[in-house]
């Protein structure tokens, strides 16, 4: 609801310039600023005219750079750059100025009787000022479309769900194997209710696993989520089971735990900073762009995140109560998901560039040793990097490109660490 926060501002100035100067005029009645009602017309004139001036073409030129470069990384970023609450606050205040300095004007030599407002005067003068910090943080924001600070917000945004996804996974008193075994024996009871998403197509947003564990306990149940968060729904699509209930569920408030929006967000998927990330870095390698060290640095972002990843109990999709039963379950993405989804698009797009190529080699291998103390994901690990290597010797790529495609390199083309085989 962002969008609702300039209409906030400009209550309030309209608010504020019904019944600031009553108020002032009615307890303070003399001009006692000292200042001429030409000079408070023209000084208030300038400034509102100017505000709305100034609001035109600073968001004009804001919302072309932020499509600009959107579309340049991924077009999925123009939505979130553009819905920035920062943006609504600052479009809110210079909107607020404009008005409130409007109203002002008009009671400038009220009725003849030659005063100015001090007080209601000052406060246009302090919206003017607060505008110009809301100027300066707007240009600053502008910055984050930099390819570099893109990158960081995007990274820092993955890490910060996977926190939030795996905390509960990494709590020493969950005994994670307890509740796979639990989910096993779950599958086999019978299904009581099947509840089916109607309407046009959304994407999951967020689930309120607080709630279905509420609604599962009482009913003595345990409620599968079939979808996963990020997927897309159509009409008639099975949404969840609800298995061995006592008595049913009410289905509009199962329908209630499930957020739904236009497009993926980063709330509570964690696939969705990787996704962006590799569309940054396969868009760099398109050939009307041309960009590989672009890809390069995607691939410092998604290594980072895959070796924390590699350190994260993935089990995380079954959540019991407060006795240790098992009440909700939902599908979360597994190692082999998150590996896939974060090289398989640049390792195939990026296979003629001996930069890129030496850049996944390196991060392969480093996320290898992240995940040392798992030998599953180790040998999945291992397993990708043969796969790696058949492309290369499969690339166009002459034999010594190849041989020098097959280094390790954390730059790309920077410094040679190990070479394959």
């Amino acid at each position: 609801m962002t969008y609702l926060i300039p209409m906030i501002y400009v209550t309030a100035a309209f608010v504020a310039g019904l019944t600031l100067p009553r108020i002032e005029l009615a307890y303070f009645p003399h001009n006692f600023g000292g200042l001429q009602p030409n000079s408070a017309l023209m000084t208030l004139g300038a400034i509102s005219s100017g505000m709305m001036s100034l609001t035109a073409i600073i968001f004009s030129i804001a919302y072309i750079t932020v499509q600009f470069n959107a579309i340049a990384y991924s077009p999925r970023l123009a939505l979130w750059f553009a819905s920035n609450p920062r943006v609504f606050h600052a479009l809110g205040v210079f909107i607020a100025t404009f008005i409130y300095a409007l109203w002002m004007m008009a009671w400038i030599d009220r009725g003849g009787s030659g005063s100015v407002p001090l007080v209601s005067c000052t406060v246009v003068m302090i919206l003017l000022i607060t505008s110009t910090y809301f100027f300066t943080l707007l240009i600053r924001g502008l910055s984050d479309l930099q390819i570099t600070n893109t990158l960081h917000l995007i990274g820092t945004k993955g890490r910060a769900v996977i926190v939030e996804m795996y905390s509960q996974a990494d709590a020493p008193h969950v005994a994670r194997k307890n509740l796979i075994d639990l989910a096993d024996n779950a599958r086999s009871k019978a299904v009581t209710q099947a509840i089916r998403y109607s309407g046009e197509p959304r994407t999951i947003a967020r689930l309120d696993t607080t709630a279905l564990v509420r609604m599962a306990e009482r009913a003595g149940a345990v409620i599968e989520v079939v979808c996963a968060v990020g997927d897309t729904l159509s009409d008639d699509t099975l949404l969840m089971n609800v298995r061995g209930a006592r008595a049913p569920v009410a289905e509009p408030q199962l329908l209630a735990t499930i957020a739904l929006d236009r497009q993926r967000t980063f709330e509570q998927d964690p696939q969705y900073a990787l996704r962006l990330l590799v569309d940054i870095a396969i868009k760099a390698l398109s050939a009307a762009i041309n960009d590989p060290t672009t890809a390069v640095q995607a691939i410092d972002q998604i290594e980072d995140i895959l070796r924390r990843l590699a350190r994260k109990e993935l089990e995380a999709g079954y959540i019991a109560d407060a006795s240790g039963a098992l009440r909700v379950m939902f599908p979360m993405p597994t190692w082999e998901d998150y590996l896939r989804l974060s090289f398989d698009e640049i390792r195939h797009y990026g296979t003629g560039s001996v930069q890129v190529m030496r850049r996944l080699r390196s991060a392969l291998s480093s996320i290898t040793d992240a995940a040392a103390g798992d030998e599953t994901r180790a040998a999945i690990l291992r397993a990708y990097m043969k796969q790696l290597d058949a492309g290369i010797s499969r690339s166009q790529l002459d034999a010594e490109d190849r041989l020098v495609a097959s280094q390790e390199d954390r730059q790309g083309l920077g410094l040679s660490r190990k070479r394959a085989g």
